[in-house]
């Protein structure tokens, strides 16, 4: 069977100081990393998927103090 062509990709951009995060792991090690992430730092809500093993979101690593 022959390889699939690769779809090809535009590049991505990103903002200064913002992680694009993905976790992967069991329903509890997500839940604890997503809990020390948002203690941390100012982040989206993670969007949770295949459930609970995986979730994405972005945090903001150049500003940790919260919004006013």
């Amino acid at each position: 069977m022959a390889a699939r062509t690769r779809r090809e990709r535009t590049e991505r951009t990103y903002l200064p100081g913002v992680a694009d995060v993905r976790i992967c792991g069991t329903e509890a090690t997500v839940k604890a990393v997503l809990d020390v992430l948002a203690r941390e730092f100012q982040s989206t809500s993670a969007r949770e998927y295949d459930g609970g093993q995986r979730a994405y979101l972005q945090l903001d690593t150049g500003c940790t103090d919260p919004d006013d």
